[in-house]
């Protein structure tokens, strides 16, 4: 997609959409700098500074993976992604929360748009869930497919690529609901309404719950997830500064530029406002996740519903439709959201 903007906008327009999706990388970055740090802190007791330059070695990690291919990089993320998902699923067991609350917690309520904080965390669920730097990831991944080039085996592709993507969007909607659905379960009906820290949240999963290894799996889920999307943003830097500039960095300079952009800020907030003040930088950068996420969807819709680009490939009329709702209600929560923030 990073070469489809690059194609078909105009460099002024091509730029600014590199610009957004840069910071949409680092905002991601930040946040999952700052959860691996808080659960080296939590499970082995590192200080949280120190934490955060033990996780910026990710890099390492990350060059040894590439020189043995893509497929092995893919295997740590899928390994580390099922990591997240078999721990919150046993976080769900040991809480036993109700299924009717959890179906209705699904459904649309006004008071979101008129809560400015409520809507406030509902952006950011939005942002940590749909990534816009991983709609770029997701469109370069099919080319790593043994795919030739004819019609049959584009569409083959094309249905992988396809299930690929749903089955990464389906783990994340499912981790970022179980996140809710145990703290709503542990926290709300116990009179721990407050609880607003991680490292609050870990300290009472396990006393209050009754299972002396919620705290630890809670632990471990956070480092996991942490570590999966920071090696999913990387891919996606790569992937966007090629598309659009059609520049190399070395993998190495890369993660390293990446990396600095999120130390710095962390290490000032840790160090000036103290670690408690991580959890609202966490929230806030999934803000910016979401902010950014329409310079990404519109132009996806743009080109995917565009039949001299795509030809037989084209979005059908029902998807179309679909999806540029889907895009329109994203800018309007946005829009609204700011206008909330201007306002208040």
């Amino acid at each position: 997609m990073a070469q489809a903007c690059r194609d078909y906008f105009s460099r002024r327009v091509s730029f600014c959409l590199w610009v957004l999706c840069e910071i949409a990388i680092a905002a991601c970055d930040l946040a999952e700098l700052l959860g691996s740090a808080i659960a080296l802190q939590l499970l082995f007791g590192i200080p949280l500074v120190w934490g955060v330059c033990i996780t910026a070695l990710d890099v390492l990690v990350l060059l040894f993976l590439q020189n043995k291919g893509f497929r092995y990089t893919e295997a740590l993320v899928i390994m580390l992604v099922a990591t997240v998902g078999i721990c919150f699923t046993t976080e769900i067991l040991f809480s036993r929360p109700d299924m009717g609350g959890i179906l209705l917690g699904y459904l649309p309520k006004k008071e979101i748009l008129q809560n400015s904080d409520m809507l406030y965390i509902a952006i950011g669920i939005l942002g940590a869930t749909v990534m816009p730097h991983n709609l770029y990831l997701h469109s370069s991944i099919v080319q790593t497919r043994d795919w030739q080039p004819n019609t049959k085996k584009r569409w083959e592709a094309i249905k992988f690529g396809t299930i690929d993507s749903t089955f990464a969007l389906s783990l994340a909607l499912f981790i970022n609901s179980a996140i809710l659905i145990v703290s709503a379960a542990t926290f709300h009906f116990s009179g721990n309404q407050n609880v607003a820290e991680i490292q609050d949240a870990y300290k009472l999963l396990s006393p209050l719950l009754g299972a002396s290894a919620a705290s630890a799996i809670f632990g471990i889920a956070l480092l996991a997830s942490g570590q999966s999307s920071t090696l999913t943003a990387t891919l996606a830097g790569q992937i966007v500064m090629e598309g659009f500039l059609q520049f190399r960095f070395p993998s190495w300079l890369r993660r390293l530029i990446t990396r600095l952009l999120a130390i710095i800020p962390a290490l000032i907030t840790i160090i000036i406002f103290g670690e408690n003040s991580t959890s609202k930088l966490i929230v806030f950068s999934q803000v910016i996740l979401s902010l950014q996420l329409p310079f990404a969807v519109i132009p996806l819709v743009m080109f995917t519903s565009n039949r001299r680009l795509m030809g037989e490939f084209i979005n059908p009329l029902w998807l179309k439709s679909l999806a540029w709702l889907v895009a329109i209600i994203i800018v309007g929560l946005n829009i609204w959201l700011l206008l909330q923030s201007i306002l208040g």
